[in-house]
């Protein structure tokens, strides 16, 4: 009687154990080559370079199988330098996502922890920039509008809906996590996308919100820790856009606009207005109209191009940035490929003095040109 006992409860620990099954999956990218710049504080410069299409990473993605349709799911993602295997995002141990939450197939997701906002998730995969075709160095001045997801939000939870005959929808909200300061340092977004057949289209929005009166923010545990792009009161970005895929050929065009009240300042992704440019907290704005487009010459060569056209106002004055991209790659397998592309940007002043610096370079221009050319090595794991 007792082995019957014994061995029906062994059965039933099985049962559960086969029940809910679990996978974790180890992946990442390495992104290395050497870039020439023209001018760089007025100096022509050679370097190494991590990341001139994806900054390198690696990560952890997991699921488990409750029953019913419904899943646990979490991801932790590390950002780190290739150059020199340092950690990027503030030195955080999984700075580019951390999250968990619960997956069902029939509603979506709700998931809690650091993760990117609704345009980075809705309309970031029409624009080149931040994507496997241009990259870092393709995004739109400052990255402005955080196409290429140079900050994430913090203290946030968010819903992705599941896939409705090709529209999906979603939303996030980041807490500021202050007693009887709710609104500082707070963050929402939400956005869309429809695809039938070759076409996809996609809005997004997204609004920080920070109680600032100089360039120091009073609250840094809420939705945004120092690593956001521009130091505001408020940021408002919107944007949408458009692809079309016929055979091996991808069209696209994405507009964006971003707009800043009380602005003290631009960091450029670098921590401290030192590594930008400081604003004597007005408002400021930018309008970005991307055409790109990428063609695969062969299963194993493929051709991608942007133009960016970006219309700015900061302090009166009204700059304007022109950016051309091109990139060639190679694909020796399908996890690593050899890429050659390159950047041109000019800067019309009208007023302001600002140098050209394309995204992801280390310093400005001295004049409002600049040219970059980068040989490099992908590898996906």
């Amino acid at each position: 009687m007792k082995k019957a006992v014994m061995l029906a409860a062994l059965t039933g620990a099985f049962a559960t154990t086969a029940h809910a099954q679990s996978s974790v999956t180890l992946y990442g990218i390495i992104d290395e080559g050497i870039t020439y710049t023209s001018n760089q504080g007025g100096h022509s410069n050679w370097q190494e370079t991590d990341g001139a299409i994806n900054t390198s990473r690696w990560g952890l993605r997991g699921t488990e199988d409750l029953g019913g349709g419904l899943n646990a799911i979490f991801t932790l993602e590390n950002g780190f330098n290739g150059t020199n295997g340092t950690l990027r995002q503030d030195g955080r141990l999984f700075g580019r996502q951390a999250f968990v939450g619960l997956s069902g197939n029939q509603y979506g997701s709700v998931t809690l922890g650091r993760q990117y906002d609704s345009v980075v998730d809705y309309l970031g995969p029409l624009a080149l920039t931040g994507t496997q075709y241009g990259g870092t160095f393709f995004a739109h001045p400052f990255d402005n509008d955080n196409l290429d997801n140079d900050f994430r939000i913090d203290n946030s939870v968010k819903f992705q809906s599941a896939n409705y005959g090709g529209f999906k929808f979603g939303a996030l909200y980041g807490f500021s996590n202050e007693a009887g300061d709710f609104a500082n340092n707070r963050a929402y977004s939400f956005g869309a996308s429809y695809n039938y057949a070759g076409l996809t289209v996609a809005a997004g929005y997204l609004q920080l919100n920070s109680d600032i009166t100089s360039v120091v923010v009073t609250n840094t545990n809420g939705a945004l820790d120092g690593d956001n792009t521009f130091f505001a009161g408020r940021q408002r970005t919107w944007g949408a856009g458009v692809k079309y895929v016929f055979g091996p050929a991808t069209a696209g065009f994405v507009f964006t606009q971003t707009i800043l009240n009380q602005a003290f300042g631009i960091s450029a992704g670098q921590s401290g207005v030192s590594g930008g440019i400081a604003l004597n907290g007005g408002s400021a704005r930018f309008n970005n109209y991307e055409v790109n487009g990428h063609y695969f010459i062969t299963p194993a060569i493929s051709v991608a191009g942007a133009y960016t056209y970006t219309d700015g106002s900061l302090d009166g004055a009204d700059p304007k940035w022109n950016q051309v991209n091109v990139q060639l790659a190679y694909l020796l397998s399908k996890r690593t490929e050899l890429y050659l592309q390159g950047e041109y940007q000019h800067v019309t002043e009208d007023g302001a003095s600002i140098g050209a610096m394309i995204n992801g370079l280390s310093a400005a221009s001295a004049t409002n040109s600049q040219v970059a050319v980068t040989a490099g090595i992908r590898h996906t794991f």
